[in-house]
């Protein structure tokens, strides 16, 4: 089947940025590029999706335009990492090294990667660990119709950090396994599909537990569960003060248990700390009337206790956002260092939000003042929306922040969305913003 194609526009005057700033192609015409980092020697190297492939990608910067260093990783590959010579890549399920002389090797596989999210980029910190987010297999902790791996894996589920007690909800909904449209499945959290759950019942724990925040030994070794309770951890970052920050995503308006109005969570992570989810949302609990779906039920507690309050986040972002990639800008030229940079994705709608149209959030790269929580836009369209909507030539889909040596940030833009679903070929870009200085 011949692939549809589709030639973008790319044009940054139609992108506004505070005065002082320039922003311009650094490169275009690239497939999905999820992130970027740099050698010890400033070489850049993206990593590509490989979503549209079926093979993830490492690609090093030449003077010829961008060559293939590393393949074959199993989509999505979710970001790489340059730590002490070798080239770290987190893909579905794994995360493999790919060494000095080009071999790659598994250091840690059977990740819980099979549902909607997967395990994320790795970074290392000042104690030699390897730290990388894992993202649940369900929207809200239930397995239902919305999650397209159930024929390809049945008894796959969410698998929480610690042991828990059910309020034994159940959610009956078709039954996608069944070859009779009329058969109907019953299904508890934690479960899988088409198991219900009991009043009381207890969930074993577990170290490579859903939505956590986990770390390893650089060959893999002494895996560790760090905290857990959030949905999509898709970046972790540690700040010039050696604290660890997350960007996670809210929850959607699908599914078997929907949540309505669930914003994006800018964490601080501490070692042991429960976050919330699925029974809690910003720092507060599902069963508020402002996370009611339209026409759906209140959604209820899964579990019959919790295993702490859960701390508030950092900074909350509109529901949808998508917030992702993100850096911490050090240089007081550029703009305040107690500040973060990070890209918003945008929404996925009509999927995430219950049939809505898509909201006029996301397709942008924001501030956060780590101090205040106060976000505010830096580079956002001058229509104020995504690309594929105006033609316009400005962002699409940014989904990743990084500042260069000479502070200069680098922003990769994913691609241009496909209306019949996915993302064209070849119009992945990648965005360059300096700072004027006075002469």
């Amino acid at each position: 089947m011949e692939r549809e194609m589709k030639e973008r526009n790319v044009n940054p005057n139609d992108i506004a940025l505070p005065p002082g700033f320039t922003i311009e192609v650094f490169a275009k015409e690239l497939m999905t590029p999820i992130n970027i980092t740099f050698t010890d020697d400033g070489e850049m190297l993206v990593g590509d999706a490989g979503i549209l492939s079926g093979s993830g990608k490492v690609m090093k910067l030449t003077e010829n335009g961008f060559d293939v260093i590393a393949e074959g990783f199993h989509p999505p590959l979710t970001g790489i990492t340059y730590h002490q010579g070798d080239i770290f890549v987190a893909h579905r399920g794994f995360i493999t090294v790919v060494k000095k002389d080009g071999t790659k090797e598994d250091i840690l596989s059977g990740l819980p990667s099979f549902g909607d999210h997967h395990n994320n980029r790795v970074i290392f910190g000042e104690d030699g660990k390897m730290y990388f987010g894992q993202g649940t297999a369900t929207n809200t902790g239930v397995v239902g119709e919305d999650n397209h791996w159930v024929k390809e894996h049945p008894y796959f589920h969410d698998d929480p950090g610690a042991p828990i007690m059910l309020t034994g909800e159940n959610f009956r909904t078709k039954n996608v396994l069944a070859k009779s449209d009329n058969r109907t499945a019953v299904t508890g959290a934690y479960s899988p599909f088409g198991t219900p759950s009991y009043t009381g019942e207890i969930i074993k724990g577990s170290t490579k537990a859903s939505g956590s925040i986990l770390r390893a030994n650089p060959d893999g070794s002494n895996l560790e569960l760090v905290a857990w309770g959030l949905r999509n951890p898709f970046r972790l970052k540690f700040d010039r003060f050696q604290r660890l920050f997350c960007g996670n995503h809210g929850m959607d308006v699908r599914g078997s248990r929907p949540v309505n109005n669930s914003p994006d969570e800018f964490q601080w992570i501490q070692q042991g700390v429960w976050y919330g989810w699925p029974d809690f949302t910003g720092g507060l609990p599902v069963t508020n009337p402002e996370f009611k779906p339209e026409g759906k039920p209140q959604p209820s507690f899964l579990l019959a206790q919790h295993p702490m309050q859960p701390p508030h986040p950092v900074a909350t972002f509109a529901p949808h956002s998508a917030i992702m990639g993100f850096d911490f800008n050090e240089d007081p030229t550029f703009g305040p260092t107690n500040e973060a940079y990070i890209a918003e994705f945008g929404s996925n709608a009509p999927r995430t939000t219950g049939g809505k149209p898509l909201p006029d959030v996301g397709h942008r790269v924001s501030r956060i003042n780590i101090e205040t929580g106060e976000v505010f836009p830096f580079a956002i369209n001058k229509t104020g929306i995504a690309d594929s909507k105006t033609g316009a030539g400005g962002f699409e889909r940014p989904i990743d922040i990084v500042f260069g040596s000479r502070n200069e940030m680098y922003i990769a833009d994913f691609g241009l969305n496909n209306p019949s679903g996915g993302f064209y070929p070849n119009t992945g870009v990648i965005w360059k913003v300096t700072k004027q200085t006075s002469v």
